[in-house]
């Protein structure tokens, strides 16, 4: 096996106001808050290091129009897609109307943020 020249450290999603967004990917992932400052909120989810950092001027993006990129975006597995679905517009997401896939298997969902993010089964 050869020795990885990269080694993951933390990924970066820039949104307007970071607490909200930052509570909702760890509420909804089993995460933890580590660290709460006024440029940002930086959780672990799943091993990985998130930072939440606030930006001025920050515009959500527009998908599925391209007016306003991504910027970031993440797919999550879970157990029971229409649970997980509930339990996550419990927590502050709602279910993009804009289903580009076509599979009952696969639910895009926009974050606090209007970021969208995808869940599908384990």
């Amino acid at each position: 096996m050869t020795t990885p020249i990269l080694d993951l450290a933390v990924i970066i999603v820039d949104c307007a106001d970071p607490r909200p967004v930052a509570e909702f990917y760890a509420a909804a992932g089993g995460g933890t808050v580590v660290r709460d400052d006024p440029d940002g909120v930086w959780i672990t989810l799943s091993g990985n290091n998130v930072i939440f950092r606030r930006v001025d001027g920050y515009r959500p993006p527009t998908w599925p129009a391209n007016d306003e990129q991504l910027q970031t975006h993440l797919d999550f597995y879970v157990d029971d897609l229409h649970a997980a679905q509930r339990r996550l517009e419990e927590l502050g997401a709602r279910t993009s109307e804009h289903q580009p896939h076509g599979q009952p298997d696969l639910i895009v969902m926009l974050d606090p943020a209007d970021r969208p993010f995808c869940i599908g089964p384990r």
